[in-house]
């Protein structure tokens, strides 16, 4: 099936191609087969993309909260009606079961509907003047046009809030999706167009990553840059943004641990962790990804988490009877091979998967390893596909200690009925989001990002609408 012959760019209103022609495959993974060309944008592409968020930004800024609201209302309302069409592209594109696209649209719906409603309530605050006949007003106002970088494993919901949280503040936004996904990018930015977001207010550029990021972001156009993406992508992102004076929220990886404690409720914990590991095909940063459990449960934990590994059906996205797709591109697959070929020469016990599934497309069989030796790299290093290490812990110090030995710290998980335990772990680990007996650790309303290594900034919230914002302290003197 071929997906697009006219991908295009998104450019002051006007969908168009590279002005060089250049442009680089898409690739279906479930097949390895290409389905459309994606076009590179042009120096002179990104110039006019700059130039249009310029333009839109005045227009956008100047026009009231409550009828920027009601076009972001209007996305969200365009993104539910059109919710199978986005689920499809999606799953064509970057392989996940229809199932999990329908709901990642569904959440970006949530999202931006939230949003739209938060962007009327940036308010200010009135200080106590030391003086008389004097006020003193802090205000927060849109930091002005944003250049935003989106990865491929969640194509709707990544660039989807971007463009809410850019929106809502009152910014223009140019948005380089990934190249491996720009199908659903484009359906963004036609609901946009759809809903009447002014032209120059949404561009979508696409191009060589390191070029293009820097291009723009060293213009004196973008004054605010997001990114979720890897830990080396942020590194570099943030650096330029540094050198720049640009505000700067940068989403990047993790190695999510889950403690299991020997109390916890092990029917329910293995469920929640085995449909919250191989979601995505573990493609996920806040995926649980290093498991450790107590001794006096542990080989109880890894039989029946193993058994409902081995049970998952892994296919083509677009089969309804599949409930893992395939990893978005073959460099995914290959990194899979090399974790279990180091792990197992160290001695680890392969439980299930480790293997290739058929002779085409990216598939990986969702995969549990155990007896680690402590420097394997599936413990170290984010696997980000579905290759799980399981790991045995005496006692709560010891478990506390390994999950926060790495420099990553986006999301964090436990499991007991121990509130104690609950508490201490909240209390003490290094983490900017935690799940305490579920999995759920992003909702629109709750701020969402990472310490250390996986990141700055926040996103969602009130917190993460404010990152789209200045502060301004204006004093009046009257009478």
């Amino acid at each position: 099936m071929i997906m697009h012959d006219s991908l295009a760019q998104f450019i002051e209103g006007e969908w168009v191609s590279a002005r060089n022609g250049l442009a680089g495959p898409v690739v279906n993974p479930a097949t390895g087969q290409e389905i459309g060309r994606v076009p590179f944008a042009t120096t002179d592409d990104l110039d006019r993309a700059l130039m249009a968020a310029e333009r839109g930004f005045k227009v956008w800024r100047a026009m009231l909260p409550i009828d920027r609201a009601n076009i972001i209302r209007k996305i969200a309302l365009l993104l539910r009606q059109q919710a199978d069409a986005i689920a499809q592209v999606m799953t064509l594109e970057q392989g996940k079961p229809l199932a999990e696209a329908r709901v990642e649209v569904a959440a970006t719906v949530e999202l931006t509907e939230w949003l739209a409603d938060e962007g009327r309530r940036i308010y200010g605050r009135l200080v106590q003047s030391r003086v008389p006949n004097t006020r003193t007003f802090v205000a927060h106002e849109p930091v002005g046009p944003v250049a935003a970088f989106s990865p491929w494993n969640f194509p709707c919901m990544m660039p989807g809030r971007k463009i809410a949280h850019a929106l809502a503040a009152g910014c223009s936004i140019v948005l380089k999706p990934a190249e491996e996904t720009p199908g659903t990018a484009m359906l963004l930015g036609k609901i946009c167009e759809s809903a009447g977001v002014p032209k120059g207010v949404v561009n979508i550029v696409f191009g060589e990553p390191a070029k293009v990021s820097e291009y723009l972001i060293r213009s004196p156009v973008i004054r605010k840059v997001t990114l979720t993406g890897s830990t080396a992508a942020g590194r570099h992102i943030g650096r330029i943004a540094g050198e720049e004076f640009k505000k700067c929220t940068l989403e990047l990886g993790g190695h999510a641990p889950a403690i299991v404690f020997d109390d916890a409720n092990l029917d329910q914990t293995v469920s929640l962790s085995v449909t919250s590991r191989f979601r995505n095909a573990g493609q996920v940063c806040t995926s649980p990804s290093r498991f450790f459990v107590q001794e006096a449960v542990f080989e109880k934990f890894v039989e029946a988490f193993t058994s409902a590994s081995a049970a998952i059906v892994v296919g083509d996205g677009a089969d309804p009877k599949s409930k893992m797709g395939p990893l978005a591109n073959v460099r995914r697959r290959d990194a899979m091979e090399a974790f279990v070929e180091n792990a197992m020469s160290g001695g680890a016990r392969l439980r299930a998967g480790g293997r290739r599934i058929g002779n085409r497309g990216y598939f990986f069989a969702p995969t549990v390893l155990t007896d680690l030796s402590p420097d394997a790299a599936v413990l170290t290093n984010e696997p980000f596909g579905p290759v799980t290490p399981i790991v045995p812990f005496k006692t709560f110090d010891d478990a506390l200690t390994e999950a926060n030995r790495l420099p990553y710290g986006l999301a964090a998980y436990c499991f007991t009925t121990s509130q104690s335990r609950s508490a201490r772990f909240a209390e003490t680990i290094n983490a900017g989001v935690v799940a305490i007996n579920g999995m759920t650790v992003t909702a629109p309303e709750g701020a969402f990002g990472g310490v250390k290594d996986s990141g700055i900034g926040r996103e969602s919230g009130a917190e993460g609408l404010l990152e789209y914002t200045n502060v301004k302290t204006i004093t009046e003197t009257y009478g």
